[in-house]
């Protein structure tokens, strides 16, 4: 009533500017309606507007969505008319993310009559090395005061901006976007601390912005309005989409909630199907009063369902032209919603002329979609969202019970505790014990299975299931050899049934069955381990004897340690003459400690047939002396031009007639012994 005294505010949130700008129908949407709410701020000479975070659509907008906002404000917000009401708190706290930490209407650069308030949302949010958001640019223009920012993820401490006009006094708390999970985690663990101003606490009217999921999507995927502080007289509850804008009280806390909606229809759910207001906020001491405004500029939306099964008069799935009748009654659906949104807009001339309109088909009970693209063609030019008119969908089917089926009584009722520690086990026997009876298991039993499962799951037993099988499948085949079953089906399948259930009563038996066959299963594995690596070797051996095979087929491939090195450098070395190498090679072979190791060789394995000469060869060697061994042994390194350059450790005896068939193998069979290769007797 008294001017001076009473905060006029206006609120909205979930604005949503860019969204879906490309389209051609519905892309300014936004852009009208942000005008419409400065218009209605305008026309009403509100102190400030305060909005409840989303003001944009994308994190990062586009330059059309940027440029359209800062003309808004800037057609809206700047003027003459002087702010009425003063701030009491430290700006340099409250704005302190901002290079220009102070409220815009008292910069001496800028003529801001109506200001604006607004934390951010989940789509618009701080992001980035420097945790910037579109929000901040418009601060930095000097046309928003962005508040509620909190960097910190183990405490938060928010801290209001007081505000005062006449004898009324507005402690504004905000709090910006952050993961519903975190946040409530922060709650729980009393890490959001609200400050309340020292003098006269009981004096201010304590409004709180949030921006959070106020239903429950999931254990810890909202905020509980619980874990507010109730000295809050109103919260206003952003991201919500659905307008209940007219304040409720929460019963516990004692403080009303307020969740103006989004401006804009940006899914095609019932709760955007509301009618669209924003409101204006009257507080004068402890008292508020909340105005409803309607926005006259939002696109109407008409949603409706249908269930098929509801009608069997008119459907009925066993008849061949159902389908076509069913579209026909969608036909007439479209065609009444068409009808209503045109009555709509006749009396508010602002509002888009095409609607969206949306009809939820269930078509559960044997029905079939007809095609909705060719059903949308129709309505081209008369809807907003053509592509989206039609949405089918059906419910599960519930089985059909019998006597025989599990009583699910005790299953409903177990507490909370329980369904977090279920096992793995537990539901596979619930799910034969619940099952059709042609998917019944007969065979193995629903404890064993679930074991089996259980190994497979938690230890990543890859062969559990299958040795699991395998075992009780042989010792049914056991059994029934004992019992010397005849061969006909029925009295088979009762001697499986009658052994079946023995073992499932007998709960000790049937455990060391599953244990058995998991002791198989890493049995199978370790094997499988064993083979592969045998494998690998097995294929690193055939390539070196391959490779020197290929160059020199009277000789032995035995790989000793040093050939690895050997053939490293030999490979290094090529395009150098044979005399390079040969020195090089007189420097590998020159220290008797790599000649005394090179003699511990690996332990030969199968080859192909054509080096069955090469591993004859090898059998006649002498087992490998010791390192006190007086015998005197050579390092031969064979050159010749393959890629490969193999060492060996021979009896010294025999050098001379090995090095006499590689000459006479090689191209150039004139170079002498020495060119191919030296004799070095080991020190010992």
């Amino acid at each position: 009533r008294n001017d001076e005294d009473t905060f006029k505010i206006l609120i909205a949130t979930d604005i949503h500017l860019g969204y879906l700008e490309k389209d051609p129908v519905r892309g300014n949407d936004t852009f009208v309606t942000l005008n419409e709410i400065l218009g209605h701020a305008q026309k009403n000479e509100v102190d400030f507007i305060l909005l409840g975070g989303d003001l944009f659509h994308e994190n990062k907008p586009s330059r059309k969505t940027v440029h359209s906002c800062l003309e808004s404000l800037r057609k809206y917000c700047m003027g003459d008319r002087p702010v009425q009401f003063e701030i009491l708190s430290d700006q340099a706290v409250n704005f302190h993310y901002s290079k220009f930490p102070w409220v815009n209407y008292q910069d001496e650069n800028l003529n801001i009559s109506m200001p604006i308030f607004s934390i951010h949302g989940n789509h618009d949010d701080p992001t980035g090395a420097d945790a910037l958001c579109a929000l901040d640019i418009l601060s930095c223009a000097g046309l928003l005061n962005h508040f509620g920012r909190s960097a910190s993820v183990e405490k938060i401490d928010i801290s209001p901006i007081l505000l005062r006009k006449g004898r009324t006094k507005i402690a504004l708390y905000g709090l910006g976007a952050i993961p519903d999970e975190r946040l409530y985690r922060m709650f729980v663990n009393k890490q959001i601390t609200m400050l309340r101003p020292k003098e006269d606490e009981d004096s201010w009217f304590n409004l709180f912005v949030i921006h959070q999921n106020r239903s429950k999507h999931g254990a810890t995927n909202y905020i509980p309005e619980q874990f507010l502080d109730d000295f809050i007289n109103l919260v206003v509850w952003g991201h919500e989409h659905e307008c209940k804008i007219a304040p409720s009280q929460n019963e516990q806390q004692r403080f009303y909630v307020s969740q103006p909606g989004s401006s804009v229809v940006t899914s095609l759910s019932p709760g955007e199907a509301v009618k669209k207001h924003i409101g204006l906020l009257h507080v004068e001491g402890k008292k508020m009063k909340m105005q409803k405004i309607a926005l006259e500029t939002v696109r109407t939306f008409h949603m409706e369902d249908i269930v098929l099964a509801d009608h069997p008069d008119l459907f009925n799935p066993d008849n061949p032209k159902v389908t076509q009748a069913i579209q026909a009654f969608c036909m007439e659906k479209v065609e009444l919603m068409l009808d209503n949104a045109e009555r709509e807009r006749l009396g508010n001339p602002r509002q888009p002329e095409k609607p969206l309109i949306r009809l939820r088909v269930d078509y559960t009970g044997g029905f079939e979609p007809f095609s909705v693209h060719r059903f949308s063609q129709k309505y081209v030019d008369r809807v907003a969202n053509p592509k989206d008119i039609i949405h089918f969908f059906r419910h599960r089917e519930q089985k059909e019970k019998d006597d025989s089926d599990l009583n699910f009584g005790k299953l409903v009722s177990r507490p909370a505790s329980e369904g977090m520690t279920l096992r793995v086990e537990d539901l596979v026997k619930q799910y034969f014990q619940t099952a059709e009876k042609k998917v019944q298991l007969s065979l193995l039993t629903e404890r064993g299975m679930g074991e089996a499962v259980q190994e497979f799951v938690d230890k990543e037993e890859k062969d559990a299931i299958e040795e699991l099988v395998k075992f009780q499948l042989e010792k049914t085949q056991r059994f029934l050899k004992e019992r010397r079953t005849d061969a006909e089906e029925e009295k088979i399948d009762e001697e499986v049934r009658k052994f079946r259930e023995s073992r499932k009563k007998n709960t000790e038996e049937e455990d060391e069955e599953v244990r058995e066959a998991m002791t198989r299963a890493r049995a199978h594995r370790s094997e499988d381990t064993v083979l592969v690596a045998a494998s690998s070797d097995e294929e690193l051996m055939d390539t070196g004897m391959k490779g020197t095979g290929d160059s020199d087929d009277g000789l032995p491939a035995t790989l000793s340690r040093g050939s690895g090195r050997a053939r490293g450098r030999a490979r290094g070395a090529r395009g150098q003459n044979s005399a390079a190498r040969g020195s090089s090679r007189r420097g590998r072979g020159s220290t008797s400690q790599e000649t005394a190791t090179s003699s511990r060789t690996y332990k030969p394995v199968s080859v192909p047939a054509k080096n069955k000469s090469v591993m004859d060869a090898f059998r006649s060697l002498k087992p490998a002396p010791t390192l006190n061994s007086s015998k005197s042994y050579s390092e031969e390194a064979i050159d010749d031009d393959s890629d490969l350059e193999d060492i060996s450790i021979v009896p010294s005896s025999k050098v001379n007639q090995r090095l006499s068939t590689t000459s006479s193998r090689s191209k150039t069979g004139s170079q002498s012994q020495t060119s191919r290769g030296v004799d070095f007797e080991s020190d010992e």
